[in-house]
């Protein structure tokens, strides 16, 4: 009887218990579903990035007291300075600059190893953005037949793309072709850029058959014959320019069609038809600027229930500083010029956007060296390597030891690029092979270090050099042994005595390293700091910014410093 009571107990309890929760399963499935929440998670209505090309950092002060109060003063004013921003990597060119800013990655990784690199795999040269299989829209140049197929990771507008079901708009707007594609990532709704044949802005088939109507409005302006009509003539008297005194110099290189590297340049008179010239003015930047107004008002950035990018890139401050060098009044005045566009695109995002619902920040790519000569005749030691002899020279050098002719292909990159077709076909010993080169090499005075890239953990050098040239190092990409100069030094052909006019970039040195960061509005604090950050953390902070998942290929961390909490 006590073990039927206690049977009969248990089957009451269970059925109780049943019973309770199917009550509890009917009221869940009756009740209404939660309201979707009335407030979305903040974030700005458009990240525009501005990248101006060869920006070194010293051009935010050296030239700080000719700025006005609403271009470069604001930002510094009103935003957050990253003072000690570095380049993760070399050599520092404009295409890994630009991919390295948006990716959070290096070439080791992203694999934009250059502007133009050698794929070892089969000793073909590749420009960056090079892709045959698309086609030009807006010209009927081959100038358009580029995409960001050779980038082998996200970018973080790519990563926006994904974050909102690629609702959000990105686009890239650059004179460089690079400077567009590269930023805007894979997914990007276009990338535009400029075309000299024709004065228009143009794209690939990689992203539209044929332009937005508003493009072709905005080409049929012809706006960059305008501006060359204009003539380059300096904003302010000349003898109150930094750089002004002498203007004529010997390290300059004068416009073709002029009597010296002077201003005013008659742009108006030399320009004959050839609208590439606009890249070396600062009416470039300008028209870069016109152009993204354009595109904010006709795509309707910022005006979307998800943010929107507009990626930036003012290229002409690149052509300008290499064809006139850093001490040059035509770079002090390109930058004064600057200074007024910006003030002014700033401006209208605040009437378009609404000042504190848009984020820019604005960086570099990479720096630029002073002209060699210049350095010279100031007592400083500083020197040009002519890569083309050192090339002819090195392969003389090996064809005496192994009696074969062309066994490097090219020091492009200072990197050398082996003759893989010969040097397989031969079996040469591919290790011996490395350690002449690099014993030749490092006897030559140009030459601080020659290293085995795969070796390059064990190299006795820096510990700052060797991360740089590990993160450099892309094994598809990139040559086998690095070249590094000493400081001062760059490549180039000499021209006379006196050495090349202009300058260049390239190195792991601080004029070519260290680069400007600042951030301005939405999400962000005012201040500065003088910590070392990198050009790894600009994408892991607008992501953290923007609350989405930093490129697959990231490295940096968000600086967190930037973000109000």
């Amino acid at each position: 009887m006590r073990i039927k009571h206690l049977l009969f107990l248990a089957f009451a309890f269970v059925t109780i218990s049943a019973s309770a929760q199917t009550k509890k399963k009917t009221a869940v499935a009756s009740a209404p579903a939660p309201a979707a929440t009335s407030t979305a998670l903040p974030r700005p209505k458009l990240v525009v990035g501005i990248v101006v090309d060869q920006m070194r950092w010293d051009y935010l002060y050296r030239f700080y007291d000719r700025y006005q109060n609403n271009g470069f003063k604001r930002l510094l004013n009103e935003g957050f300075s990253c003072e000690n921003t570095q380049v993760d990597y070399i050599p520092t060119f404009t295409a890994p600059g630009h991919t390295c800013i948006y990716t959070g990655s290096v070439p080791a990784i992203h694999g934009i190893a250059g502007n133009d690199f050698i794929i070892q795999a089969t000793g073909k040269s590749m420009y960056c953005t090079e892709d045959t299989t698309v086609q030009t829209v807006g010209s009927t140049s081959k100038a358009g037949q580029m995409s960001p197929r050779n980038l082998l990771t996200t970018t973080v507008t790519d990563e926006l793309k994904l974050a909102t079901n690629f609702r959000s708009k990105v686009i890239g707007i650059a004179l460089k072709d690079r400077g567009g594609i590269l930023p805007a990532g894979h997914s990007a709704d276009a990338a535009y850029w400029f075309d000299d044949k024709t004065g228009n802005w143009i794209t690939s088939t990689y992203y539209m058959q044929n332009l937005p109507q508003w493009v072709s409005d905005f080409n049929d302006q012809k706006l960059a014959e305008t501006y060359l009509k204009v003539d380059w003539n300096p904003l302010y008297p000349l003898d109150t320019y930094l750089q002004s005194t002498p203007d004529n110099t010997k390290y300059e290189g004068k416009f073709k069609g002029t009597d010296a590297p002077t201003l005013p340049v008659k742009t108006s008179a030399i320009y004959k038809g050839n609208l590439g010239l606009i890249r070396s003015t600062p009416f470039g930047n300008t028209l870069t600027l016109d152009f993204a107004v354009a595109a904010i008002n006709s795509e309707e950035l910022g005006q979307h229930s998800v943010t929107d990018f507009l990626a930036v890139s003012l290229s002409s401050t690149d052509y300008i500083g290499h064809q006139f060098g850093i001490n040059a009044v035509e770079i002090e005045d390109t930058y004064l010029h600057l200074d007024r566009d910006l003030a002014s695109f700033l401006t209208y995002l605040d009437a378009k956007v609404g000042k504190g619902n848009y984020t820019v920040f604005l960086t570099a790519d990479h720096g630029a060296a002073h002209n060699t000569a210049f350095l010279n005749d100031h007592g400083i030691p500083a020197g040009v390597w002519d890569d083309g002899d050192a090339l002819k020279d090195l392969n003389k050098y090996l064809l005496d030891k192994y009696k074969v002719d062309g066994l490097v292909l090219s020091l492009t990159n200072y990197q050398v690029n082996f003759n893989y077709k010969t040097t397989n076909y031969l079996h040469l010993d591919m290790d011996a092979l490395k350690k002449d080169c690099i014993s030749y090499l490092q006897q030559q005075p140009a030459i601080a270090f020659a290293v085995d890239m795969k070796k390059v953990q064990t190299a006795d050098l820096p510990e700052a050099l060797r991360t740089r040239i590990m993160n450099g190092y892309s094994v598809e990409h990139s040559g086998e042994i690095q070249i590094i100069l000493k400081p001062g030094w760059f490549t180039g052909h000499g021209s006379g005595d006196s050495g090349p006019t202009g300058t260049t970039h390239g190195t792991w040195n601080p004029y070519d390293n260290h680069i400007p960061l600042v951030f301005m509005g939405w999400g962000i604090q005012h201040g500065t700091i003088v910590r070392e950050t990198h050009m790894t953390d600009i994408a892991a902070t607008v992501a953290a910014l923007l609350h989405i998942q930093a490129p697959n290929g990231c490295i940096g961390q968000p600086i967190s410093e930037v973000l109000k909490k």
